[in-house]
């Protein structure tokens, strides 16, 4: 039986899970505010509107008579359209809003951690009064990350002692706009992310991926929302070892058995520190770029857990091939601070040669594409070994080009990859 499915988004995380609809028995439709031609290519239609608008995407859902739904971005969800959907009749593969504040609230998230007594939790405060913040960082005895207790897109923390001093952080946070902050202990060690389908009290993990925040090479500059991200031929990355990725599957386990009816993807955001893995923060979807490591390599035809989902049933176990990816991000020259918009992207799917080609917040027009002022592109490579694939990578990005964009060239290098295992050997 042929499924209708509507995926809801236009950035690269949904056109990797459009490409994993793509060979499936599935009749892909799409809505986003931007028309993603990777996206619109292997969709039987492709409506541009508001996805924050849940009446605008259930009306669209019951135009193409539409059997489920997959919600790729957390602004949907944090809107309700999941919740709309459901009510329409539409199963959502994605939590209603409620569920959905593990991720669109970081009080929430560390309260309710700390409520069911789920592991590797933080100290934390959170603070409505702004003068109370900086009292409590000049009174905390370590370092603090300061973190909107809001959405900002990946881009509003900041870390004393790393990105920021404490004077500088003080600042920020009185003259930030945002109505609630919360403030974190410090996590030292290496960051990893751990992906995962959720339906029916059920949980299925992917293989560790590890993004790269800042802009710039060797991990200087601002936060962006992901620069790029590699994955290991195993489920765990060099620097880490089997015990470490089940302790954080354990942590995993721990809030879906908490959080009763969640359903869609609970991506989990981890630093392994000397002490074995604690949490930096859950999100209530697929990475954007670690949707583009992960779907690749799943073997298990993405459809079949979408209609175990719905269908109440045990969801498949997952396979994946035993092959490393490496996915580097082409951004607009001045991004994240200030980006220029307009240069034409000239990569195709044709050119990128081996690598896979994702298209992310791009403008497509009658005589080309161009860049906007978010990401533009990504490209995957997949091999055996990271070396290989980032090497696949970037022979896409040479082939093509990046005149007006910019690119974290070292991201899965060897010397990169080398200095994450250094730096746990110093820790433990």
């Amino acid at each position: 039986m042929t499924e209708t499915v509507l995926l809801v988004g236009g950035g690269g995380r949904e056109h990797a899970v459009a490409r994993a609809l793509a060979d499936s028995d599935a009749t892909l439709y799409a809505c986003a505010g931007n028309r993603n031609p990777g996206i619109a290519a292997v969709a039987a239609g492709f409506e541009t509107l508001d996805t924050t608008n849940p009446q605008a995407v259930v009306e669209y859902a019951e135009d193409v008579d539409a059997d489920l739904a997959v919600v790729g971005p957390e602004a949907p969800l944090q809107a309700g359209v999941a919740d709309a959907l459901d009510e329409a009749g539409v199963y959502a593969f994605g939590p209603q809003a409620d569920e959905a504040r593990i991720e669109t609230d970081k009080g929430f998230q560390r309260r309710f951690m700390q409520e069911h007594d789920v592991p590797g939790c933080p100290d934390f405060e959170e603070f409505r009064d702004m003068e109370a913040a900086c009292d409590y960082v000049d009174e905390y005895d370590g370092d603090l990350a300061v973190k909107p207790a809001g959405l900002t897109g990946g881009k509003g923390v900041r870390v004393i002692g790393d990105q920021v001093t404490a004077e500088e952080a003080k600042t920020y946070i009185r003259e930030s706009e945002y109505d609630r902050i919360v403030l974190e202990e410090r996590l030292v060690g290496e960051e990893f992310t751990i992906q995962g389908f959720v339906a029916n009290g059920q949980l299925r993990v992917t293989p560790a991926v590890q993004d790269h925040k800042r802009a710039y090479e060797g991990d200087d500059g601002p936060n962006t929302g992901g620069m790029g991200s590699y994955s290991d031929a195993s489920l765990e990355l060099p620097f880490m070892d089997e015990d470490d990725y089940r302790d954080a599957v354990d942590i995993m386990e721990a809030v879906v058995d908490a959080l009763d009816g969640y359903k869609g993807v609970l991506y989990g955001q981890f630093m392994l520190t000397s002490e074995g893995p604690r949490v930096v923060e859950f999100n209530a979807r697929f990475g954007d770029p670690e949707a583009m490591n992960t779907l690749p390599t799943l073997e298990t035809d993405f459809l079949d857990v979408l209609t175990a989902a719905r269908d109440g049933d045990h969801l498949p176990q997952l396979t994946f091939a035993e092959q490393a990816t490496v996915c580097k991000y082409a951004v607009p020259d001045g991004y994240p601070t200030d980006p220029d918009a307009g240069a034409k992207v000239t990569i195709d799917p044709d050119s990128a040669g081996d690598a896979i080609l994702f298209y992310a917040s791009v403008d497509e027009r009658e005589d080309g594409i161009y860049t906007t002022t978010s990401r533009s592109f990504a490209v995957v490579g997949v091999a055996d070994t990271i070396t290989e694939a980032e090497e696949i990578a970037e022979g896409a990005l040479e082939r093509a080009g990046t005149e007006g964009l910019r690119v974290r060239h070292d991201i899965g290098k060897p010397d990169l990859v080398q200095s994450r295992i250094d730096h746990m050997d110093t820790l433990r």
